[in-house]
This record gives C-alpha cells, sequence and structure tokens, in this order.
C-alpha cells in the first residue's frame, strides 16, 4: 500500500473552474489524487494545507533547539522543534508526495519555504559527516525506500520551462529539485498551467493541457513501483 503525502501551498482557497478566484494548482493536486483513488483506492492520503495553514519560520529557539543534542534539549527546546518534527515524520512516512506549489515572484510561496525549513533536517532527513571527503560531507538519509515528487505549479506568466525564453526566471522547480536531492529524493515530476495573466484561451489551452499531463502522470505512476522512472516525464 502506497501512503501520499498531499500538500497545497496556494494562498488561495477553493479550485479553480469551480469556485470563484479558485486555486490552479488546487484544482490539479485535486484531480491528481481523485484520479489515483479512483484506481488504488486502498492507498493512504495524508493531506495538509500550508498555504492557508502555513508552518512557523524557523527562528531562534528553532535554531537552538534543531543545534542541540537531542539528549541536552530542555522541554521548551523540544516544544520549539514540536512541528517540525511532525512534518518530518509524515514525511519520512510517504511514498509519494503531491505538491500544489504556484510561482510567486519566481519562486515558492513563503508557507511552503516555511515547510522546507522545517523537513531539512540535520541528522533526520540529511546528515553532516566532517570525516567524509569534502563533497560528500552532506549525506542524504531518505535513501531507505524510493520516494517520489508530483510538483504541479501554476504561474502568471509563460515560457519559463526549461528551454523557455524566461526559464532563467523560474527558480521555483530548482529550489524544490535541489533541496529533494539534497534529502535522497530524486524522482520529481512537474507539470505547470501558464498564462494566468493573459487569461483567455491561452490561458484555457495551457490548463486543458496540464490537466491532461496531470492525470496522465497519475496513471503512469499509479501503474508503476514508485522510485522508478517514467517511461516520459511531463516538462
Amino acid at each position: 500500500m502506497t501512503e501520499i503525502l498531499h500538500i497545497d501551498a496556494s494562498a488561495r482557497p477553493g479550485l479553480a473552474g469551480i469556485d470563484p478566484h479558485g486555486s490552479h494548482t488546487r484544482r490539479l493536486t485535486h484531480e491528481f489524487i481523485q484520479r489515483w483513488r479512483a484506481q488504488r483506492p486502498d492507498d493512504t492520503v495524508r493531506y495538509r494545507d500550508v498555504g492557508l495553514q502555513p508552518p512557523a519560520p524557523v527562528d531562534a529557539a528553532w535554531v537552538e533547539a534543531e543545534f542541540t543534542p537531542a539528549a541536552a534539549r530542555t522541554p521548551a527546546m523540544e516544544a520549539a522543534i514540536a512541528d517540525s518534527n511532525a512534518l518530518v515524520e509524515e514525511l519520512v512516512a510517504a511514498d509519494l508526495l503531491v505538491l500544489g506549489v504556484p510561482l510567486y515572484n519566481f519562486s515558492m510561496p513563503s508557507a511552503f519555504k516555511a515547510w522546507i525549513d522545517s523537513i531539512v533536517r540535520l541528522g533526520r532527513t540529511c546528515d553532516f559527516r566532517p570525516e567524509n571527503p569534502p563533497l560528500e560531507r552532506y549525506v542524504p538519509l531518505l535513501v531507505d525506500k524510493p520516494r517520489s515528487v508530483v510538483l504541479l505549479s501554476a504561474r502568471g506568466g509563460h515560457g519559463l520551462d526549461p528551454g523557455g525564453p524566461f526559464a532563467h526566471m523560474n527558480h521555483l522547480e530548482a529550489s524544490v529539485r535541489t533541496a529533494f536531492h539534497f534529502i535522497g529524493i530524486t524522482d520529481i515530476h512537474t507539470v505547470a498551467i501558464e498564462h494566468q495573466e493573459d487569461g483567455g484561451e491561452l490561458l484555457d489551452a495551457s490548463v486543458r493541457m496540464a490537466m491532461a499531463q496531470t492525470l496522465n502522470l497519475a496513471d503512469q505512476l499509479a501503474a508503476r513501483p514508485l522510485g522508478q522512472q517514467a517511461m516520459a516525464q511531463t516538462g
């Protein structure tokens, strides 16, 4: 049985095309999960909405607790990282992460960055081993089982896919890949809606294409052992 961690990071509630001013990324993750459940109803889906209920950002108390050995932490220190520990446990348990993350001003929403900061943890999801050669001192720890990531995004502009004229302005996907590679998750698939600022047929066509890619990706991943590269990945 597969355990899915479904995260939405949009500041918009509701689903585009259904609710007024609804989120395109929430619509994509919703459709992905519905498609998956239709094929694999016994799999577990854990949901977290970091867009509407963001994790607390890293502060001085969090840093002090994180870099204090576990045996020496005070109750106040344990409380400072309790929420982060819960987020890490959800991640560790997951086989598949379905992430709805819009592109905000060239990168990720602050709420999703707070989630990333909470789950990239020394001794939990990565390690630092000074005895190793310089290029091998950071060691990913989430290599204990295959895990896959589906990143479903939406952008106001266009041409931000690899090879596009504005690809250099898309720091969202690069940042997500970097963070997950760092902790040991390398099977990452992306789909994005573009042309939100243009609207009209350009947006409608992009939505149709992204929806088809999302459903196709759900079919591909549901049909194969997770962690194996799909025969075709979306851009």
